[in-house]
């Protein structure tokens, strides 16, 4: 029963010698919160300049080329040339645009456009257009058929078109905000 009641008093002798012990041996060094960077980024890049620690490549690193929907020119594009059709499922995570079907006048026969985004840059395989057509009969039994015609080529050049001048009118505002900041090309 001593034995257990003098376990705690060891724990401390012990603990205390170790601090001391430790003290002595310089690893504490005081140094003043004024001379220190309070942002966490700035602390570490200042001791790995001063060979205090080390990095472990882009271990733990966030890096993504995430862009609001507002900032991509072929989005914008292409939701502005879908404008004549109602929008079924538009994802912007996804990547995607679906429209509902939709027909100008014959109703037996009716259209979906779906555009897919493959790369947020403006060049002729950035985007990929599906047009599906349904027929219907009299008795309501539909028929759905992926139609490949030039409607699908004339769509995606219509939405580059309109994405490549959203992006020029854009680097002009931007020029014109920040003349210091923005060299446009001759061509502009």
């Amino acid at each position: 029963m001593l034995k257990f009641f003098n376990l705690p008093k060891n724990i401390i002798t012990i603990s205390v010698i170790i601090i001391f012990s430790l003290n002595s041996c310089n690893i504490y060094k005081y140094s003043d919160a004024r001379k220190n960077p309070t942002s966490g980024s700035e602390r570490v890049k200042k001791n790995i300049e001063e060979g205090k620690g080390f990095r472990l490549g882009s271990l733990g690193r966030k890096s993504t080329t995430f862009e609001f929907a507002t900032s991509n020119a072929l989005w914008r594009a292409s939701i502005e040339k879908l404008n004549f059709a109602p929008l079924s499922n538009v994802d912007y995570a996804g990547g995607i645009i679906v429209t509902d079907w939709f027909s100008e006048g014959s109703s037996n026969e009716q259209i979906k456009i779906t555009v897919r985004f493959l790369t947020n840059e403006i060049r002729s395989d950035a985007v990929n257009v599906i047009i599906h057509k349904k027929i219907c009969d009299s008795q309501n039994n539909c028929k759905i058929n992926k139609i490949e015609s030039t409607l699908n080529s004339e769509i995606r050049f219509a939405i580059l078109k309109k994405a490549t001048q959203i992006k020029k009118q854009d680097l002009v505002r931007k020029k014109d905000d920040n003349p210091e900041d923005y060299k446009l090309p001759k061509n502009y």
